[in-house]
């Protein structure tokens, strides 16, 4: 995988790639909610520790498919207040490299499926060729 921070003539970046390529194996991980495994509200009201559950629920769905956080090429965010950004991307860089960070994509919704959640997050992982 090769991370492009910031190509020739691009605007700075805030911990994510502006590309991303690869060979290998696609692993995509479904929209992650801050549910635990028994299916309860993780940080209700708290923005970092439901982005925090969030990124171990996709630590988890990547580690069934034989990946792990370093092989995500890709993360679509989905944040109901953006005033949790600061939250997302300091639980970000606690569990991606923010060396090779992700392509990303950031999104401000009105509301995601419970309106307990403040944070939803999609990730495209590649396993490398073999």
């Amino acid at each position: 995988m090769q991370h492009h921070l910031r190509p020739a003539g691009s605007p700075p970046t805030n911990g994510y790639s502006h590309a991303v390529s690869f060979t290998g194996t696609t692993v995509l991980v479904s929209g992650q909610v801050p549910l635990d495994s028994d299916g309860k509200l993780v940080g209700a009201g708290d923005a970092l520790e439901q982005t925090r559950q969030v990124f171990r629920n996709i630590a988890a769905a990547l580690a069934a498919a034989g990946a792990a956080m370093s092989d995500v090429a890709k993360l679509t965010v989905f944040l109901t207040d953006l005033a949790d950004l600061p939250a997302f991307r300091t639980a970000r860089d606690e569990f991606l490299d923010v060396t090779r960070p992700p392509a990303s994509s950031l999104v401000q919704v009105a509301g995601l499926v419970s309106p307990d959640f403040r944070v939803e997050i999609e990730a495209v992982a590649v396993l490398p060729a073999r």
